[in-house]
């Protein structure tokens, strides 16, 4: 329940701090005097967005500060989840700084907007007079159901697994778009592929078989030039290697005299030792030497692939083709593994939406089962509001597609007289009317929720007298399980709650402020007298307001 409010430098109010009770509060005050300036700075803690425009003074910040009694509530395992330190008596703190900036904190403890505005759906229901619209949307009156049947959990359930198959339908779109844009160009893709793996591509070999083809294609020269060179090399009286013979004797003849000459001697036998090697194999490549036609049309077939398919792609290297080639394996072998998870999540979505016709054919059940005590319970609040005629219908129509509730539609039906035709809310209920309802429907779930505190603002719109009556004493009773707080302008009201609060305006060094203050019995009085006759407060309503009290 909602224990302090203090405000500082918001609006009209400079500071103020008020304490409340648990029971039935009464707000009074007139117009203008800045009710809903209140409202404004509790919306604050409430995680609502913050306004500049909101600082009383400019130059300094404002400071908003709720404590709430959350004990009884079971709301530790929020804490736990945002890493917040519980504590039985909470604080939560605004801060709107000038230069704009704003900052919240639960506990001390700095936090988003976000979690404060978690918690506060978990403490306190402020409901305005534009929210009465509230009861005609489909949204709460699945809510209001599924409240009474105590199966929000298996709603919030069945949502998150509808979030989780609309996610897994999104990916299989995308799959299926994905796979018929590679299917597109599969076959081109695979044909690229099967081409380069049929051509054997090998780092090194467009080097060795375009020297090959050289040979080939110098068969004449190559011969010619090898024979040459072995004649002159290996001639009997002529050759190089039988005058290094000779040259190799007369230094002999010498080497004995000086080591310069022995060495000499030796390095002329080694060159004879290598020339002659060298002869050797020139042999050896010259008989090896051959003109083969069928070869060399193969060599200059493989190379001419090479060529081509170094065009294609448009490089200049084994290297590259082979990046290439390893690219379209990836490609080719994409689809097949897209393919596969496109039906593993076909299986996920199929296997998911059983799963979800289970959890809303249950939650449907459920619904089903407790309508006719919706029905019933609010036609008995009805009454009581002076609606003896009041005919309430709650349809449910089973739906193919799933939708954030289950797959239900809902028709709440209504009809204020007797004789008159049932009728959507938005087309049959009058502003009086719809006061009336929501209240009705926040008498029934007050039985049902645990919210510790809720805040009518002026829902005694549009009614008066002996209504007005009823419903401070509705109020009254739902005071019982929970903390409840009225706007008002209506006495009868007034007068029911167990503490009252005027909020009024006040002039303090020409400025205009706004103040609140908990009435004593006898200001009371006073106050619910000028609710009754203006500010000319006559003995007459004098004694109906204390008739009102008592």
């Amino acid at each position: 329940m909602l224990t302090s409010l203090s405000i500082k430098n918001y609006a009209l109010i400079e500071k103020l701090s008020i304490d409340f009770s648990k029971g039935f509060s009464i707000i009074t005050g007139e117009t203008g005097a800045g009710k809903s300036i209140l409202l404004g700075a509790l919306g604050l803690v409430l995680g609502k967005r913050a306004d500049l425009n909101s600082l009383k003074n400019k130059d300094e910040k404002c400071i908003v500060e709720a404590g709430f009694q959350i004990e009884k509530y079971n709301l530790r395992s929020f804490f736990d989840e945002n890493d917040i330190d519980f504590e039985e008596q909470t604080i939560i703190r605004r801060e709107i700084l000038p230069n704009g900036k704003s900052r919240a904190f639960i506990n001390d403890s700095p936090v988003s907007l976000q979690q404060v505005s978690e918690l506060g759906a978990f403490l306190i229901d402020v409901h305005s007079q534009h929210q009465t619209l509230e009861i005609t949307e489909s949204k709460y009156q699945f809510d209001m159901i599924d409240a009474l049947s105590n199966q929000q959990n298996n709603v919030a359930d069945f949502y998150s697994k509808l979030q989780t198959l609309k996610s897994f339908e999104s990916d299989l779109e995308q799959h299926k778009l994905s796979l018929q844009s590679q299917l597109k160009e599969q076959d081109y893709t695979t044909f690229l592929y099967n081409e380069l793996v049929a051509s054997d591509l090998k780092i090194g070999i467009q080097e060795e078989l375009e020297e090959e083809l050289s040979k080939l294609s110098n068969v004449e020269l190559i011969r010619e030039q090898l024979e040459k060179a072995i004649a002159l090399s290996d001639n009997e009286q002529f050759g190089i290697l039988q005058n290094l013979k000779e040259v190799k004797n007369l230094i002999f003849k010498i080497s004995a005299i000086s080591q310069h000459y022995a060495q000499i001697h030796e390095r002329l036998d080694s060159v004879q030792i290598e020339f002659k090697d060298i002869l050797d194999e020139m042999n050896i490549l010259s008989d090896a030497v051959v003109f083969e036609p069928e070869q060399l049309e193969s060599i200059n077939s493989k190379l001419q692939l090479i060529y081509s398919l170094q065009k294609k792609h448009q490089v200049q290297t084994i290297e590259e083709l082979l990046e290439i080639k390893n690219s379209l394996e990836v490609k080719v072998d994409s689809v097949a593994a897209l393919e596969s998870e496109i039906s593993q999540l076909e299986e996920k979505i199929s296997a998911l939406k059983n799963e979800l016709r289970s959890i809303a054919q249950n939650i449907r059940k459920n619904r089903l089962a407790n309508i006719p005590k919706l029905e019933s319970q609010l036609v008995d609040v009805l009454k009581l509001l002076g609606m003896p005629n009041a005919q309430i219908k709650i349809e449910l129509e089973e739906t193919i597609a799933f939708n954030n509730f289950g797959q239900d539609a809902i028709q709440f039906l209504f009809s204020a007289n007797k004789g008159s035709d049932l009728g959507t809310l938005k087309k049959v209920a009058s502003g009086g009317e719809m006061s009336r309802l929501m209240l009705a429907v926040k008498a029934v779930l007050s039985n049902y929720s645990q919210l510790p505190t809720i805040l009518f603002d002026e829902i005694d719109t549009g009614v008066s007298g002996e209504i007005a009556d009823k419903m401070g004493e509705i109020m009254k009773e739902m005071s019982k399980n929970m903390q409840v707080f009225a706007i008002t302008h209506l006495p009868q009201i007034a007068a029911k709650g167990d503490e009252h609060f005027k909020v009024y305006k006040t002039s303090v060094n020409d400025a205009t402020q706004t103040q609140i203050e908990l009435l004593n019995s006898e200001n009371r009085i006073i106050e619910i007298a000028q609710m009754l006759s203006g500010s000319s407060v006559s003995d007459s309503a004098i004694n109906h307001a204390k008739a009102l009290l008592n």
